[in-house]
């Protein structure tokens, strides 16, 4: 049986760059487990790829999460029946932005988008490019309209980060409470 109070999600890692992101948050998810019943990790070949490029290691296989193959459609999460409540996407690359705005499921994650939509539960796309053209940005609308929650990987200044771990923080502090989880962390003009 579901425990109500705690959170059932999804995360996506796409081949974007940005690993240090879902690093983040990863870690951040882990010190927040009580507050998580589950989490279900889904990496593209790409995501696998530039995580090792990136970050110099392959420290996602050591996670205590379940990952699910990109073409593994018995998941749970494939299905609204799953009831997973939130779904992130971080990074998230303009091609599967484009696929989840098209409707296009061809793989776990933009299955699972699609299903997080259908449901009208929360789906966050952390979007790690610059510039945009037109067509991110109409996709961007498509998902929004749709109930997607667009947060670029734009990390914020005022806190005074002091490392790459700091800066990256500042984002994924942002998707955790679009999350719904409770957590201590830098907020604007509070002491």
């Amino acid at each position: 049986m579901q425990n109500h109070n705690k959170h059932k999600i999804v995360l996506a890692i796409t081949g974007a760059s940005g690993a240090i992101y879902a690093k983040v948050l990863l870690q951040k998810m882990q010190q927040l487990h009580e507050q998580i019943e589950t989490v279900g990790i889904v990496m593209s070949d790409n995501a696998k790829d530039v995580w090792k490029f990136e970050l110099g290691n392959n420290d996602y296989e050591k996670l205590p999460f379940k990952i699910y193959s990109k073409s593994d459609f018995f998941a749970p999460f494939a299905s609204g029946s799953a009831k997973y409540n939130t779904m992130v996407i971080c990074p998230c690359s303009m091609g599967t932005l484009a696929r989840i705005a098209s409707g296009i499921s061809n793989d776990l994650t933009t299955r699972a988008a699609d299903v997080v939509l259908k449901e009208r539960r929360k789906l966050i796309l952390v979007v790690r490019d610059t510039p945009l053209s037109l067509i991110h940005i109409n996709n961007m609308k498509t998902v929004t309209e749709a109930g997607g929650i667009i947060c670029p990987a734009s990390p914020s200044f005022y806190s005074k980060p002091q490392s790459f771990e700091d800066l990256a923080s500042t984002v994924i502090d942002r998707v955790l409470d679009l999350a719904g989880l409770e957590q201590a962390t830098y907020r604007w003009g509070e002491k």
